[in-house]
């Protein structure tokens, strides 16, 4: 007769569903649930602005995606809500040589005018006290004082990011943010909330295999 320990001791049958059977008592469905506006209205979808046309602008006519990026620009944080860690200075640009054929910005027409600028470099996840030597992807801000205006220009150290569609930043940004309750971790995106957008968002593949090659290689 087979005791408790023997049952134990044998060996589980591992097959191509188990881990989907390990996930379940985990899963939530949402099947009874919805999005709604502040005013209340249902929003069935969240994840595509309007575009004009397949491969279009986002128009002004989405009012959702408005209001999203609004309540997003809006949320009160008391640093940056990303590329809250970085360092600045001031310097100056000047062109080599005209670019003239390529660009009408007057800053980069003559070889000896001397433009001002201010650049920043960052982190993007951390907070304003995480540290410098985190792995976390570098962002830099460039601002040029021109004769005829500010020209922000404004980038990450990588050549492919998480999503398609603007609309989706402010979830993207909340999956990758610190645990609420304790913080955790600080400058890092390894932790279950990623995962589950990363599980829900497919164009966010191609961001994924490139991280580990970009850190391993």
């Amino acid at each position: 007769m087979a005791t408790s320990d023997d049952k134990k001791n044998e060996r589980r049958k591992v097959d191509e569903n188990t881990k989907n059977e390990d996930l379940e008592q985990f899963r939530e469905y949402s099947d009874d649930a919805y999005l709604t506006s502040e005013q209340g209205v249902r929003i069935n979808h969240t994840d595509d602005s309007l575009k004009a046309g397949v491969r279009g602008p986002t128009i002004m006519e989405d009012f959702h995606f408005r209001e999203k990026m609004t309540h997003f620009d809006h949320e009160r944080i008391p640093e940056r809500v990303v590329h809250a860690r970085g360092s600045a200075a001031h310097g100056y640009f000047q062109p080599y040589e005209t670019a003239a054929k390529f660009s009408k910005a007057g800053f980069l027409q003559d070889p000896s005018q001397i433009t001002p600028v201010f650049v920043r470099i960052s982190t993007v996840v951390g907070s304003r006290g995480s540290a410098d030597t985190v792995r976390d992807v570098r962002g830099f801000a460039t601002k040029f004082y021109t004769e005829e205006g500010n020209f922000d220009l404004v980038g990450n150290n990588m050549p492919v990011f998480f999503i398609q569609d603007a609309i989706k930043f402010p979830d993207l940004v909340h999956a990758i943010k610190p645990e609420p309750d304790n913080e955790m971790p600080q400058a890092s995106a390894a932790h279950d909330t990623l995962w589950d957008f990363a599980s829900l968002t497919p164009e966010s593949t191609h961001m994924l295999m490139w991280v580990p090659c970009r850190i391993y290689r």
